[in-house]
């Protein structure tokens, strides 16, 4: 069998040329399409992974800002508990306050009115004693109250004690111009000279006295010279007489307690 070389180096020419053709025209377009399309996919996957990855990092950051959230919003709400909290002692401070300031007031206004109503019923019994204690001395001894006040008020000159006398003599002499005697009522100029010549006659002076009228020394006599006094008058008798009005008056603890 004889073979044909220009055949067979034809065919040889066309297979290559065949190659070529397809290397350039069909192969390489195919192997860069097929480049290209990883690359694309690459690229996607890259994409999709950095999208994948900020989704992450957005969600972190989310849940973050979700964090500073409600550790803002618990910080807020126990600023607002200790806030209500302290408003809340706050008013209850001030009504207790105000409490305590209204009950003060009506205790106060309570222990007014009592001194009141103890200043009036004092002196409703003096008028009474003395109406009485007139009446009585006239009855009984053809005398004025005030005759009687002046022999008491001499008695108690004449039962001074040595340290009472020897004040009372120190200050006449050193001040004779200061001596006065002071009376509730007017004193008759009888009985002006019984107290001038008692007082003489006990501590064995001659001073000539001022005499007023202080309807304050409630039906007394007192007589004083720079600053030393000796007196007598019915509120001594009548000191008793208002403390126990005083004590009757008085709030007591059950009545404060029920306040």
């Amino acid at each position: 069998m004889l073979i044909d070389w220009f055949t067979v180096g034809a065919q040889a020419l066309n297979f290559i040329i065949l190659v070529w053709l397809m290397k350039r025209f069909l192969y390489k377009p195919i192997l860069d399409a097929i480049d290209s399309r990883e690359k694309r996919i690459a690229d996607s996957l890259a994409d999709a992974d950095a999208k994948q990855a900020e989704a992450h990092k957005e969600r972190d950051e989310f849940q973050h800002k979700n964090e500073a959230f409600d550790q803002q919003r618990a910080a807020l709400l126990s600023q607002a508990t200790k806030e209500a909290q302290a408003e809340r002692q706050r008013l209850l401070d001030e009504a207790r306050q105000a409490a305590d300031a209204l009950s003060s007031k009506r205790q106060e206004a309570l222990r007014a009115d009592a001194g009141r109503l103890n200043q009036a019923i004092v002196q409703r019994t003096q008028q009474e004693v003395f109406a009485i204690a007139r009446k009585t001395l006239s009855d009984l001894a053809s005398t004025s109250l005030e005759a009687s006040a002046v022999e008491l008020f001499i008695q108690r000159l004449s039962a001074l004690d040595g340290q009472s006398k020897t004040s009372l003599v120190n200050a006449l002499n050193a001040a004779p111009s200061l001596a006065m005697v002071r009376s509730a009522f007017e004193l008759p100029a009888a009985q002006r000279q019984s107290i001038q010549a008692a007082v003489n006659d006990t501590f064995s002076t001659k001073i000539d006295f001022r005499f007023e009228t202080a309807p304050d020394l409630v039906c007394g006599i007192e007589l004083s010279s720079n600053g030393v006094k000796v007196a007598w008058s019915i509120a001594d008798y009548l000191g008793s007489l208002q403390i126990g009005v005083g004590e009757l008056l008085a709030p007591q603890p059950q009545a404060r307690a029920a306040n």
